[in-house]
């Protein structure tokens, strides 16, 4: 079965399968004829076929049973429930994780064993189509269902692979980190509104400040040291301040976030 014949189905209409559906089927990878979609919330599901030409399964089972390729995009805490309930049907399936806490081995121990896993974790730019998206390798997908899932997940942003033992630390940094840098913002916003800076021109500040840092790091690949050692004139303003933040501890607290963040998704996937 070539890519471009599988048969497509999203369990799970919230914020992310949402962002993934959309932004797969608006950039014209494909059609909605071959993609359906269940979810609990019926409105949902009706906005979607409405504004994407998607098909809305009448129930999960059908969803499963007409579907070559699903994308599980539910609560952690519901796979559980899912996966035993609909366990024959996932015989011969191939399915496609984003559920935190879910690593592959967890996945195969809850599907049968003729089902083809593959885990993935984003983050929430992938519903600007901004997002950083890790593939755990060694999945089980085969060629045609592997080059699905890509052109599905670079509708929505970059697309790696790393090893199934560095998957935790991928949930700690990019999966996690958004609202790491959502909070600098608002920081950086209010440390603005401190100095006499209304309100909203702060927060456009502070949020076009950390965009277009981000992009210096990502587009001319120099070291995030080094480029601020470019801002920081000897005596200057910018080194004033860094050197509080070092004070204060923003490295170290970062990198004790990050850890802890980990050794959470650790204990989840057990």
């Amino acid at each position: 079965m070539r890519s471009d014949e599988i048969r497509f189905g999203v369990i799970g209409a919230g914020n992310m399968g949402e962002a993934i559906l959309r932004g797969y089927l608006t950039n014209n990878y494909a059609s909605g004829a071959q993609t359906a979609v269940f979810d609990q919330d019926a409105e949902k599901c009706r906005a979607l076929e409405r504004d994407l030409g998607v098909s809305v399964a009448q129930s999960l089972a059908d969803l499963i049973e007409q579907s070559d390729l699903l994308l599980i995009a539910v609560k952690p805490n519901v796979c559980a429930h899912l996966f035993e309930e609909q366990f024959d049907r996932f015989a011969d399936k191939a399915v496609v994780s984003i559920a935190a806490g879910w690593g592959g081995e967890r996945l195969k121990n809850a599907l049968p064993a003729t089902a083809r896993i593959l885990r993935v974790m984003p983050n929430t730019p992938a519903m600007i189509g901004e997002g950083m998206i890790v593939f755990e390798s060694g999945d089980s997908l085969t060629p045609n269902e592997r080059a699905f899932a890509e052109t599905l997940f670079g509708s929505v942003g970059d697309v790696i692979s790393v090893e199934p033992k560095l998957m935790d630390a991928v949930t700690a940094v990019s999966g996690s980190g958004p609202a790491y840098v959502y909070l600098f913002i608002e920081a950086l916003a209010d440390g603005g509104v401190k100095a006499g800076l209304p309100r909203p021109i702060a927060l456009k500040l502070a949020a076009q400040t950390v965009k277009g840092s981000a992009m210096m790091v990502s587009e001319t690949g120099v070291h995030p040291g080094e480029l601020k050692d470019r801002v920081c004139s000897p005596g200057g303003t910018t080194i004033e301040a860094v050197a509080v933040l070092e004070q204060k501890g923003l490295r170290g607290a970062v990198i004790a976030a990050v850890d802890a963040c980990r050794e959470k998704s650790e204990r989840m996937s057990k």
